[in-house]
């Protein structure tokens, strides 16, 4: 039977980076934020369908011209209108909870690099425990200003819709394990 862990944490506290120091020890990691992206293509017209009339309402594009879907206007959108972040994710999380599956069926010990996996319980069930990362405000309000290179306001959104993540996987009864980051 396959070991699985979770890397959780809120947005730029540095879960790659225990992640990428874990994978020094023989684990493989499987990030979920980057099978969102690869879920939101799969899901594209289902996407556009749903959510365009929303964004045009607030004067968004969240189709680019190759018919791609602009993920940062998508997230700009959903954080802007919490009901909708709902929608999509009953959207995508179906394709993600299988991908995540056979990632973990193909792999001795497995990482699953999230920041909401309490949303998907069918995954969290598989975890033996959760690694939670914590860094600083301010750390982490560079780390993503740096990185994503969004706007405060929607790194404050961010941050404000993650506020209450570590309580959310205490909910779970699952060990946690805090990891403080500072690097």
């Amino acid at each position: 039977m396959p070991k699985v862990l979770a890397v959780v944490g809120p947005m730029a506290a540095g879960k790659n980076y225990i992640c990428a120091q874990m994978e020094k020890e023989g684990w493989s990691s499987v990030d979920a934020d980057l099978l969102v992206h690869q879920a939101i293509e799969i899901a594209r017209d289902r996407i556009l369908e749903t959510f365009t009339p929303y964004a045009v309402q607030h004067n968004l594009q969240i189709a680019r011209a190759d018919g791609s879907i602009d993920r940062r206007a998508l997230g700009q959108l959903l954080f802007a209108i919490p009901e909708l972040l709902k929608v999509q994710e009953s959207i995508v999380y179906p394709i993600i909870t299988e991908k995540i599956n056979e990632f973990i069926e193909s792999h001795e010990k497995t990482i699953i690099n999230a920041t909401v996996l309490y949303k998907t319980p069918e995954l969290l069930d598989r975890c033996e425990k959760i690694l939670f990362v914590k860094a600083p405000f301010f750390t982490r309000l560079c780390r993503a200003r740096r990185r994503d290179h969004l706007s405060y306001r929607q790194i404050f959104r961010r941050f404000h819709a993650q506020r209450n993540l570590l309580q959310e996987y205490q909910k779970t009864g699952k060990e946690i394990q805090i990891i403080k980051n500072y690097s």
